[in-house]
């Protein structure tokens, strides 16, 4: 007698339909929870809807979008078996350089990546991408989360997201708007935000031999919890600041650190220095240097050192500026100036030495 073969399915191949289904039933609430009122429909649709009538109300609007991830710090996420504030650091990722431009995020999608489907884990994961739009005002539109069997281990997963914003022409900010004489005003980070992990990762577990569960003194807490503080979300501070005072440009610090990052919105005949006696980094910071013997120029070039995000504004708005950060919570300070060019060769540079 001839022996039956099974024939071959989806769910041998390792990809769970089931699961995935609980696993949009479990992000729904989360998801309603960013809902503006330009949204239609609810999820589960093959592409979500935004009313553009919106846009009517605007002479020229322009659309900005952008397109982002968080990196190696969901190895972090991963380890410690946290899963819902990861989230939190994609919107930032994504709406922070959306606002940048004076933009208003609108809505946002996200991709979540993983090697199987755990419905929980995957509506951990929504729950903390919706609070982090429900933090940049945008709606969470929609997203998709595939199953890479094979490709991916069982626990490994990784997450990316799109936004899209909106800003009036005559509104945008950004390099025209800059002049000789602007001050150079920075807001404090939460800590590493989203960049550099690659770097932290090898410093502290491959050469410092450092685990997530020890306590470090200097941080008041367990690495563990230091490095997976999410990311701090500008977008609303930025908004109200535009609204508030006049803002010439802002720069978002991720990649690169704060100077290539500020770099990029100066003009070419102009120059930005940023004194670095006006803050004292935090710890995390100078745990990662020593550790790893790393360079202060190295240091500058990967991490953000504090700042998150920086505004140029006019002097004569300096002390209004600071009141309305002040008033929403967010430390700020004058960090720098814009200078004529001259010499140098950079956009920005950083001079003197940090504040002990």
């Amino acid at each position: 007698m001839t022996e039956k073969t099974t024939g071959a399915s989806y769910a041998a191949a390792g990809v769970d339909i089931e699961a995935g289904d609980r696993a949009v039933e479990l992000m729904k609430e989360w998801v309603k929870k960013t809902q503006r009122p330009e949204v239609l429909g609810g999820l589960g649709g093959f592409a979500g809807l935004f009313d553009a009538s919106v846009l009517k109300r605007y002479e020229r609007p322009l659309l900005a979008s952008a397109t982002d991830g968080v990196g190696t710090k969901v190895d972090i996420a991963r380890q410690l078996g946290v899963y819902d504030t990861i989230g939190h650091d994609l919107v930032a990722m994504v709406m922070d350089d959306i606002v940048v431009c004076g933009a208003e995020p609108l809505f946002m999608t996200d991709y979540i990546c993983v090697g199987k489907v755990h419905p929980e884990r995957v509506a951990a994961i929504v729950k903390g991408i919706a609070e982090g739009c429900v933090l940049a005002g945008c709606a969470l539109v929609g997203g998709e989360t595939a199953e890479h069997p094979g490709l991916l281990g069982p626990d490994d997963f990784d997450v990316a997201g799109a936004g899209t914003g909106v800003v009036e022409y005559d509104r945008l900010l950004g390099a025209d708007r800059i002049r000789t004489g602007d001050a150079v005003i920075a807001m404090a980070s939460s800590g590493l935000h989203s960049n550099g992990y690659s770097l932290v990762r090898h410093v502290l577990f491959e050469r410092a031999k450092m685990s997530l569960e020890s306590h470090v003194e200097e941080l008041g807490r367990t690495l563990g919890e230091e490095l997976l503080e999410p990311t701090k979300i500008y977008s609303l501070d930025c908004m109200a600041l535009t609204r508030t005072a006049e803002v010439h440009a802002y720069s978002h610090i991720t990649g690169g650190g704060l100077a290539a990052n500020l770099a990029r919105v100066i003009p070419d005949h102009l120059h930005a220095t940023v004194d670095r006696s006006t803050w004292t980094p935090g710890a995390v910071f100078d745990l990662v240097g020593k550790a790893g013997q790393v360079e202060q120029l190295e240091l500058e070039k990967t991490l953000n050192m504090g700042v998150g995000m920086m505004a140029v504004v006019p002097q004569e708005s300096v002390d209004v500026a600071l009141t309305a950060l002040a008033d929403r919570g967010v430390d700020a300070w004058v960090a720098g100036e814009i200078l004529d060019r001259g010499d140098h060769t950079e956009g920005a540079t950083m001079t003197g030495s940090y504040a002990s």
